[in-house]
Order: structure tokens, then sequence, then C-alpha cells
């Protein structure tokens, strides 16, 4: 997958359209929330979303920016990837999910 980053928004656009995004805006200077992860449901069970995530971690590090996550799946991704530890803000674990994963 080719990612685009625009703002506070990284996305996947295939045929012309959006396929998967992620967004994050600003909450303060050097610190963001991850609060939307969107993937379509054709390209579902095959890792974008786990790549959208990363490539936030990936821009996130680069920026030397912090983050906090509402999304619920993005919440799940941070706890099971203790190597992008180093982009969490201070008590990023807090703040309430936006939304829960229906499995």
């Amino acid at each position: 997958m080719t990612f685009t980053t625009e703002n506070d928004r990284i996305f996947c656009r295939q045929e012309g359209r959006v396929v998967a995004e992620v967004t994050f805006p600003q909450i303060r200077p050097g610190a963001v929330v991850i609060d939307h992860t969107w993937v379509d449901p054709s390209l579902r069970g095959q890792g974008a979303a786990g790549q959208l995530m990363q490539a936030v971690v990936d821009a996130l590090r680069a920026d030397g920016r912090k983050a906090r996550a509402t999304c619920s799946y993005a919440r799940e991704w941070l706890s099971r990837h203790p190597e992008a530890a180093d982009i969490l803000d201070e008590g990023w674990q807090d703040d309430p999910a936006a939304c829960r994963l229906r499995r």
C-alpha cells in the first residue's frame, strides 16, 4: 500500500477513492490524538489498519510528536506494540475510547 500524508491524516487511495485512513489532529503543540481508523471492507483482514498505524508512528517519531488515542483500534494496536511506546503521551491510556471494536 502507498500512503499519503496530508495535515493530520494518512490515507491510501485506490482507483481514485480513499480505501483506508487514520486521522490524528493536534491536541496541543507536540501532541496529537489518534481518533479515527477506517479500512474499506474489501481490505479488512489484510493488515491495512496495522500498516496505517505503523505509518502514523513513523510520522510522529520523525516529527518528535507524542500521541494519545481515542480510537479503539489504535488503542488496541498501541497496547500490542511496545516498540511504539516512545511516541505515547504520558497518561495516554487514561483517555476514554470513542467507540469499541465489535468482533
